[in-house]
């Protein structure tokens, strides 16, 4: 099938010059002229994800949220988690940027590899959900709008050899660094000023472009919790996040009452914060690894209900837009979907003496057999591969097995494999 497509370019003149460059703040490429025959297949799926910065599901709930309650009621509302393993190899500072890009890979950081906000070596082996809409196809129409531009540049690593040279169709970021627009004050308005702009703007591309996957960050509620901890500012902020959500929540409901279009919308945040103050974050208390998920979407399988963690989302929204994810790249996610057909959840291994015990929660009464595997190398993190050896056949209602490996090792890669998913878990002796 072909599409026609009309693409437009907005360049919005910023008024400083970063390197002698006008800033590039949005690029839309919208979808025309489907073909006739299209009215009578399915919805085509589109996915939005939107992440309220420093939130702990504690806030959330004891405010009146009018559109976060309204979408909760079309699908769901559930406590998460952030942060891996607290006392493990997978431990993850509850950092925005190692949150962010946790939702992205669906992996903690111990694979992606990003353990701070300078971002400063992220391993794009691991494949971002962009990365992963790409490959699967090249015709989907990719979106970001955000109060951060290294969210892009970084994390998503736009037009990065080593990042898989992807390009997102629509962009609206940078505005941090538009001073005359938005001067910078103690008071940090501004960034509820770019706030507002980037939820605007979303809230208009979706209405009119209707782009496939898409990415919203709003910044000023961890600001506000910096600030002033728990306090009258930081719940107005998260309130004021709440009417902005709503925009692009109203344009998502216009799209599916006028097109064949079946929309989910996830909205999360990247990090708690502290139970003294409310103003820090960063460690594993767990107020600051408490987080949650709202969406609209009404294939929620029992795992949502389990306090599924960041890294769920990722599988999730693939779930939803029927993404191929590469094997190689299923292989090493930590996520559980909470979307859609799943098999397993809570895969867990550890050294028992001479010999490794996995257990795991069987989420598919029907399902007859797991295959179980190891390798005694991480290879996928340097760009090559792990030799796995299969292990046996185990049945999957017994929820535990134990094997005693024929090579010893100090690090282990435990891979099991359903009909639907892979999972691993790591076991390394250092810990």
């Amino acid at each position: 099938m072909h599409k026609r497509f009309c693409i437009a370019s907005i360049k919005v003149k910023d008024s400083i010059r970063r390197s002698s460059s006008e800033l590039l703040f949005i690029v839309l490429v919208c979808f025309a002229c489907q073909p006739s025959h299209q009215q009578h297949t399915a919805p085509k799926p589109k996915a939005l994800f939107i992440i309220v910065d420093g939130i702990p599901a504690d806030v959330i709930e004891k405010l009146e949220l009018p559109v976060l309650s309204e979408i909760a009621q079309v699908g769901g509302y559930t406590r998460a988690y952030t942060g891996g393993l607290a006392a493990g190899y997978s431990k993850t500072p509850t950092i925005s940027a190692v949150g962010y890009n946790s939702l992205l890979t669906g992996t903690w950081a111990n694979k992606h590899n990003v353990w701070d906000n300078d971002i400063a070596d992220p391993n794009y082996n691991y494949w971002n959900i962009f990365r992963i809409a790409e490959a699967s196809d090249p015709d989907l129409t990719t979106a970001i709008f955000s109060t951060w531009l290294d969210n892009r540049t970084k994390l998503i690593g736009e037009g990065l050899l080593a990042a898989g040279s992807i390009k997102l169709d629509l962009k609206y970021d940078s505005l941090e660094y538009d001073t005359v627009r938005f001067p910078h004050n103690a008071d940090r308005k501004f960034i509820q000023q770019i706030d507002e702009a980037v939820a605007d703007a979303a809230a208009k591309v979706v209405a009119e472009n209707a782009p496939d996957l898409t990415w919203v960050y709003l910044e000023f509620t961890d600001d506000m919790g910096h600030m002033y901890g728990d306090s009258p500012q930081y719940y107005d902020a998260i309130r004021a996040a709440d009417v902005q959500i709503g925009k692009i929540w109203q344009a998502i409901k216009a799209r599916e009452k006028n097109y064949k279009e079946d929309w989910l919308i996830v909205i999360t945040t990247d990090h708690g914060r502290d139970t003294e103050t409310g103003k820090h974050h960063g460690g594993q208390s767990d107020r600051e690894r408490l987080t949650w998920i709202t969406t609209n979407s009404k294939k929620l399988n029992q795992h949502f209900k389990e306090t599924p963690a960041m890294v769920d989302i990722m599988p999730s929204m693939a779930s939803h837009l029927n993404l191929a994810i590469p094997e190689a790249i299923q292989k090493e996610s930590d996520g559980v979907p909470f979307i859609g057909a799943v098999d397993i959840s809570a895969l867990k291994a550890s050294r028992e003496a001479e010999e490794i015990l996995i257990e795991w929660k069987l989420m598919n009464p029907t399902l007859d057999s797991l295959d179980v595997f190891i390798a005694t190398t991480n290879n996928f993190s340097t760009g090559s591969t792990d030799e796995y050896k299969k292990v046996k056949t185990v049945a999957a209602d017994e929820l535990n097995f134990r094997f005693k490996p024929e090579v010893e090792s100090p690090f282990y890669k435990v891979l099991v494999k359903s009909p639907t998913q892979y999972l691993n878990a790591w076991v390394v002796e250092s810990l």
